[in-house]
């Protein structure tokens, strides 16, 4: 059994859809090179979308910092990315003009809340940055020292893992909707709401595994160069999803002090 990953981009069916026909020998068909998914294509991408989010992000820390309301682009930047990710999931083809439009909206949201946990909880934001990037670069090098090996059966308890997680807070929102004494288990700072985010952040640690065997699974297998950014696209997912259960397992933390 194919067990994909829980990523809406990357995807073993998304990428194998994309994939370039492979070409007989006897054709001497000339392939350009250039016109392919590279691995260090997909690095630079990534790269060009966390300087365009970075800087977004401090267009509503400012707000916040200097007497303006941020919520507006907060929640406005949210929903058009979410927007923006839904439509590429659908047109990949379409990446290279959709994932620094996501980065751009993804940026005024993550800069809005990063703003409110630090006026709430000051130096929670450097520590969850520092947190993020520490937890992507080991889980990189595991990865391409091969200590870590993305097999089917690791592929499927992750999956099932991240498929739990966004079941259970699609039912906790829900529930609150209507039932407005629910509260919801992860909420507050007790020791199972802080489990659970230790929890959560690990799988998302390991969603990052996934995301980059599938990543060179793209280079391999000679994908579109537009893909590129779609998977590119994809990793800034994860790590903003990362980051986000960090600032939220730090902020549990600094209220129980």
């Amino acid at each position: 059994m194919n067990f994909n990953s829980k990523n809406p981009f990357l995807n073993s069916k998304r990428f194998s859809s994309n994939a370039e026909p492979r070409t007989e020998v006897h054709q001497a068909q000339i392939i350009d090179y250039n016109q392919e998914m590279t691995v260090s294509g997909t690095i630079n991408k990534t790269a060009i979308l966390f300087l365009i989010l970075c800087g977004a992000a401090m267009i509503t820390w400012w707000m916040a910092f200097n007497g303006m309301n941020p919520m507006l682009p907060t929640i406005g930047g949210a929903i058009v990315g979410f927007i923006l990710v839904l439509v590429s999931s659908f047109k990949p083809q379409l990446s290279p003009y959709l994932a620094p439009g996501y980065a751009l909206f993804e940026g005024l949201f993550i800069g809005g809340i990063s703003a409110i946990f630090e006026l709430k909880f000051p130096g929670i934001v450097i520590n969850a940055v520092g947190a993020t990037l520490v937890t992507f670069l080991v889980c990189l090098g595991l990865y391409k020292f091969r200590i870590v090996k993305v097999t089917e059966q690791f592929k499927s308890v992750v999956v099932a893992a991240t498929l739990a997680i966004a079941t259970y807070y699609l039912i906790s929102w829900i529930v609150s909707m209507f039932a407005s004494s629910y509260v919801p288990v992860h909420y507050g700072n007790s020791m199972m709401s802080i489990g659970i985010s230790v929890f959560v952040i690990i799988i998302a640690a390991l969603n990052l595994f996934l995301d980059f065997d599938l990543i060179e699974k793209g280079a391999r297998e000679r994908m579109p160069k537009f893909m590129e950014w779609y998977g590119a696209m994809g990793l800034m997912i994860t790590l903003v999803w990362l980051y986000i259960e960090f600032l939220r397992l730090l902020s549990k933390l600094s209220s129980k002090d």
